[in-house]
């Protein structure tokens, strides 16, 4: 069995300030961890919320965990 690649986040420059993002969608990975990880909103209802993937949200969250750093500058950017 062939391993098929997962691209579920993209960042576009001049699209969502080229902040990473669920690919075809304007859902920032920053605004998933907001959800999920500060606010304590459920994956079950993000997910049928924006209607989402369990693939995408994991991934953005996946992401997230990777690149802490930038993704906590874009939420404390958004919060001030």
């Amino acid at each position: 069995m062939a391993i098929q690649p997962i691209k579920h986040i993209d960042m576009t420059q001049g699209y969502c300030g080229g902040a990473p993002r669920i690919a075809g969608t304007r859902i920032t990975v920053h605004h998933l961890v907001v959800m999920v990880e500060h606010l304590g909103i459920s994956t079950g209802e993000v997910l049928e919320q924006y209607n989402l993937t369990p693939g995408q949200l994991h991934a953005a969250l996946s992401y997230y965990y990777d690149h802490r750093e930038e993704i906590d500058h874009l939420i404390e950017q958004e919060n001030n």
